[in-house]
């Protein structure tokens, strides 16, 4: 394929919404009362953030070649790839204002990692802005909307993930937290680290009956 091919193969690449928590968030909207949902896609995704830039961070030419749908979520961040060996945390609350965002992400970090410590992942700890690490790999990154009167909140958790396929589909971020060091996709992502292995759906339907009501919606500091 020249590269006159690929420019218009990447022209035509259909972005649709991620809209898998859509649910999640109306139920919100109309009961103003905090819910969650722990889940796996039947597929694999590409999800780009919000401001995400298509030529700077996914391979436009490999999804289409592939057959893997690209999708922009709510939130902000960097393209995730997301195939069924990931857990899907999400959470949405009802929240006025649109300050301590910031402060509200900290504590939703936590409350994953609690959870992730009530199933027996030892050694996780949180590092650069949201992500969760284990044995210096990270296993966990999250997202943040938020809308008048709602906070959406949206974490993946490598469990199964097929880690060989990050490189094929995501190109090296224009952004990342100091302690990724510059390291490729296969060198700096791993799994959960349980007790037992357990496979994706398994750890979805633990991590559900582990996690702690949601924190609450308690003012935070206006920090960002």
């Amino acid at each position: 394929m020249t590269t006159s091919d690929q420019r218009a193969a990447a022209a035509t690449l259909p972005i649709d919404p991620f809209s898998a928590d859509d649910a999640l968030i109306a139920e919100v909207e109309e009961q103003r009362r905090a819910v969650r949902r722990v889940y796996t896609l039947d597929g694999t995704v590409v999800v780009l953030g919000r401001g995400s830039s298509v030529e700077r961070e996914i391979d436009e030419v490999a999804c289409r070649r592939d057959g893997v749908a690209v999708l922009r979520r709510r939130g902000g961040g960097c393209a995730v790839l997301i195939d069924p060996g990931n857990v899907i945390v999400s959470a949405a609350l009802p929240l006025e204002g649109i300050g301590g965002n910031r402060c509200h992400l900290d504590r939703l970090s936590d409350w994953l990692r609690d959870g992730l410590e009530r199933l027996g992942a030892a050694g996780v700890e949180r590092q650069g802005i949201c992500d969760l690490v284990q044995a210096g790999r990270k296993i966990s990154g999250a997202c943040l909307y938020r809308a008048r009167g709602l906070l959406y909140y949206s974490a993946t958790l490598m469990v199964e993930a097929r880690v060989e396929l990050l490189g094929r589909y995501l190109r090296h971020p224009p952004r990342e937290p100091d302690y990724r060091a510059g390291r490729r996709h296969e060198h700096f992502v791993g799994l959960l680290q349980l007790p037992r292995p357990l496979p994706a759906a398994a750890v979805a339907a633990a991590l559900s009956a582990a996690l702690a009501p949601l924190p609450t919606a308690a003012p935070c500091e206006a920090r960002g």
